[in-house]
Formats: C-alpha cells, structure tokens, sequence
C-alpha cells in the first residue's frame, strides 16, 4: 500500500482520535473511509451534472407550468 501525508486540521484531529478510539478502529481505517465515501459522493454528483447537461442539449427541460407547480409547493408563504 502506498503511503501518503497529509496535514489534518487540529480539530478535526481531535475528533478523528476521538471516533477510532469510540469505535476500536484505526485512525487508517476511519481516513480511507471517509475518503472513499467523499470520492464516490463527488463521483455521484459530477455524473448527475452530466446527465443534466446532456439533457439541457438535447433540449430535454421541464415545462415551466410543471417547476411553477413544484416551487408553489415549497414556497414560504407571503408574509
């Protein structure tokens, strides 16, 4: 396995040795996990603005009656 070094944060530091110590995991373990979750997270997310930009070219949007309706719901209502 390759070894890298990287400069962690001091409070974020003290919560890692906090976490592997609660849950009998090595700080490694904890680090490659995090990293491995961020990656496929970011993966996830560049994928979907893909798939979003295909469809804006292909001219692939949602009627503006359908988005009036959705932000209609979800609107604060009018002081």
């Amino acid at each position: 396995m390759h070894t890298t070094t990287f400069e962690i944060r001091p409070d974020l530091r003290v919560q890692l040795d906090h976490l592997a110590m609660e849950v009998h995991r090595s700080e490694n373990e904890l680090v490659n996990e995090a990293v491995s979750l961020y990656l496929a997270q970011q993966h996830r997310i560049i994928k979907r603005i893909a798939e979003g930009l295909a469809q804006a070219q292909r001219n692939e949007f949602v009627p503006d009656e359908e988005m009036d309706a959705f932000f209609a719901r979800y609107a604060e209502p009018q002081a």
